[in-house]
């Protein structure tokens, strides 16, 4: 059953416990609020300030699991607090493995500071978690995809346009590093997993078979990426990344050599803002 008042002072106590600069926001010189406001809670997790608010003041509907993701997520909570949280609202929590979407407030912290950087959370399989504003404007909105097309992985072998830009050369080396990677998933995670699954959709892909039938582990990616915008054109840019253990997750940080034509591009993308195209 949920705890309807219990579930209200928890999320009081988080909010207040927040600060703006904590989720990527500023404080203004005039700001009283102790912790964060109820409307930027309610964007962050992407639902109405009077639905939260309700919730707060324990007069709101039952907050469906989906709900409660993204409040945990909103309000940037532990694992631990996370479990508490869907307990509060009357949900067995999600189990805790590498198929976990929740988001370490770690990362987040991380990815809320890089407001002038290219840079997204992935998990283990390619999926779009989060990005910042130039990550967006960079690679488009990955975060809406569904189903198998969240993958990067699954993207590059089923959809022409994700290999567009590249050349025979480099397709042919990302190729085996997709397969590559998802191989050594399947191993790690076993046959009853997501990875296995992914391998199973893509057994009637002719470009897949031909990769994957080397058995080749250890593939990696070339230290520079290649990009093609629509708007700036070509970019070719430093991938750093930084791994959560504990979730598989990964934060990708795209960065340009100063001085080069990809950096004064990357200027200009950010002064154009994001546009919307399919990838």
């Amino acid at each position: 059953m949920i705890d309807r008042d219990g579930l209200a002072e928890f999320l009081r106590r988080r909010r207040e416990a927040l600060q703006p600069e904590d989720v990527g926001l500023t404080r203004g010189p005039r700001r009283r609020t102790e912790g964060l406001r109820r409307e930027e809670v309610a964007a962050l997790c992407h639902m109405s300030t009077d639905y939260y608010a309700r919730l707060e003041r324990a007069t709101g509907p039952h907050p469906s699991e989906h709900m409660i993701a993204a409040i945990a997520q909103g309000l940037h909570l532990t694992l631990d607090e996370r479990d508490h949280l869907f307990r509060l609202a009357g949900h067995q929590p999600p189990l805790r493995d590498t198929t976990s979407e929740h988001i370490s407030p770690g990362l987040l912290r991380i990815l809320d500071r890089l407001t002038d950087t290219p840079a997204e959370i992935v998990t283990e399989l390619g999926e779009t978690l989060r990005q910042t504003p130039l990550g967006v404007a960079l690679l488009g909105d990955a975060t809406g995809r569904t189903g198998p097309a969240r993958s990067i992985g699954y993207r590059w072998f089923t959809a022409p346009a994700a290999r567009a830009a590249y050349s025979p050369d480099e397709q042919r080396h990302l190729s085996r590093v997709y397969a590559s990677g998802l191989r050594e998933l399947v191993a790690r995670r076993g046959p009853q997993s997501r990875a296995a699954a992914m391998v199973s959709l893509l057994q009637d892909n002719d470009l897949f078979r031909e990769v994957w039938d080397t058995h080749e582990v250890g593939a990696r990616p070339t230290e520079v990426k290649r990009f093609h915008h629509p708007s700036v054109g070509h970019l070719e840019l430093a991938c750093q990344t930084l791994l959560d253990p504990d979730q598989s997750h990964r934060l990708l940080v795209y960065t340009a050599e100063p001085g080069t034509e990809s950096h004064e591009k990357l200027q200009l993308l950010a002064v154009l803002g994001s546009e919307a195209f399919t990838t």
